[in-house]
């Protein structure tokens, strides 16, 4: 009974580190220590270990020299991040096509009318719009019924969270972004798939060619910035 209560709590913080993680309440720069972390969740050190363990098998922290760190990507991974999520995301739609299931037209009818009110509201930049664009991605993934593709695309999610957080879009990035998730979402409840395909994909490249550009921005700011101080 002892080991069933340990893995339950294992199992809390772990759902919690990775809530938390997800929300961006624990940032990139944050070592993760054992001892804080009881604290913080009410536990002994022993369910945090193992918890971390687990997050670092998923591939959403890293270890450096004095500890773990959530995972942040790295240039080079990036674009392969994309293309799985290309993927993932691909293969709802096509299951559909394919016969092998039937949308779920009322979550996505949710999230389509949700996204025509931020047509005159649109979302201010930052981790609230990058969550509400991965909700949309996760509820059309999810509508066509298959749970491990979309506990897949959660994980990708995760691991690309920390760069689009960083990003301050402009204001006609946030209007295409919310006018291209209204066209998927009408294009799939009209059944029009093989459009809603090719939108969806549209889409995500787009995403990743922004992504990419701002990341590798970034980078040669830091090297500019080291070679001042060098």
């Amino acid at each position: 009974m002892a080991r069933k209560g340990r893995n339950s709590l294992s199992e809390r913080v772990y759902r919690s580190l990775l809530r938390d993680l997800s929300a961006g309440v624990i940032v990139p720069s944050e070592r993760l220590a054992e001892e804080r972390l009881a604290d913080i969740y009410g536990v002994s050190r022993t369910p945090v270990r193992e918890a971390l363990a687990r997050l670092l098998a998923d591939g959403l922290l890293e270890r450096h020299a004095d500890g773990l760190y959530p995972y942040r990507p790295r240039l080079d991974e990036l674009a392969d991040l994309f293309e799985l999520r290309m993927i993932l995301e691909a293969r709802g739609i096509q299951r559909v096509i394919a016969g092998s299931s039937t949308h779920d037209q009322l979550s996505i009818r949710r999230e389509l009318d949700l996204w025509r009110t931020r047509v005159d509201r649109p979302p201010e930049p930052g981790l609230d719009l990058v969550v509400a664009d991965e909700q949309f991605h996760a509820t059309l993934l999810a509508a066509a019924g298959n749970a491990s593709l979309v506990e897949a695309l959660a994980t990708v999610h995760a691991r690309v969270r920390p760069l689009r957080a960083l990003d301050v879009p402009a204001a006609d990035r946030i209007t295409t972004m919310t006018t291209e998730h209204i066209r998927i979402a009408e294009h799939v409840l009209a059944e029009d798939l093989d459009t809603a395909l090719g939108a969806l994909l549209a889409h995500i490249t787009s995403s990743r060619d922004h992504v990419l550009a701002r990341a590798r921005q970034a980078l040669a700011l830091t090297r500019l910035g080291q070679a001042v101080r060098d």
